[in-house]
């Protein structure tokens, strides 16, 4: 059953990836191609000349970018998967679609959403160079801190159900994970480098496509998912065959 699983996990992050892809495509691009363009006037006003491009744009921005979120949207959806395997049935008495659904859109707040208050995203061509290690860096720690803050919530409130009941331990577990997000976002240091004369309209853009993309990946993963375990998980359906008749 879980190889089953997996295979249709990769199969959905593939669709997925294909239509982050487009709205990247049709939303993020644009986007990118202004800041490049700021970035270019900015080497043109510093007299300083421009890396030589190693892959030219409009491969980055078509063959490249959709191999990239593919890759990696297929293996994001076997990783899905093998997490639907392991709580369907021990969250609460969701379905397969509930549960695939109720998966992705947790997955989007802990893993996105919340690591881009505190980081949102920025063009690649904004930014200093000589940074990005640390950038990446502590990016990555925030979404790592999101993680263990949605464990400690699941922990408590499974912790607190029998007694505080399920609404009020959920609300615990939901304080608990709002408190460790907090405490990581107070410690881990800010990053802004944004230029001042930078289009504010283009950063919004980009934030919000960059948000965007994620909200399409997520949501395909769960919808499609839940729509293709349905069956499996469902015994009535399998039963559900026309009946023959052994009249002679």
């Amino acid at each position: 059953m879980v190889r089953s699983l997996l295979i249709k996990g990769m199969l959905v992050g593939l669709l997925a990836g294909v239509l982050a892809f487009a709205f990247a495509w049709v939303f993020g691009e644009p986007q990118v191609d202004l800041s490049i363009a700021f970035e270019d006037h900015m080497h043109q006003m510093a007299v300083d000349a421009p890396e030589p491009e190693i892959v030219s744009r409009a491969l980055q921005s078509s063959v490249g970018l959709l191999t990239g979120v593919a890759v990696y949207s297929c293996a994001l959806g076997g990783i899905f998967a093998l997490v639907f395997a392991y709580t369907y049935g021990r969250i609460g008495q969701f379905g397969p679609r509930g549960t695939a659904a109720l998966l992705a859109a947790v997955a989007y707040v802990v893993l996105v959403v919340v690591p881009q208050i505190k980081y949102p995203a920025n063009p690649p061509s904004i930014g200093d160079p000589e940074t990005i290690g640390l950038r990446t860096a502590v990016y990555f720690t925030m979404i790592a801190v999101s993680i263990i803050a949605a464990v400690a919530a699941v922990l408590t409130t499974k912790q607190f159900a029998a007694r505080l009941g399920g609404w009020n331990s959920t609300l615990a577990g939901g304080g608990v994970y709002l408190l460790v997000v907090a405490g990581g976002m107070a410690i881990l240091p800010p990053v802004n480098e944004v230029p001042d004369d930078f289009s504010a309209v283009t950063l919004w853009n980009f934030r919000l496509s960059s948000l965007g993309i994620g909200a399409v990946l997520w949501t395909t993963l769960g919808l499609a998912f839940g729509v293709l375990t349905k069956r499996q998980f469902n015994p009535r359906a399998r039963s559900r065959l026309p009946a023959t008749s052994s009249a002679g």
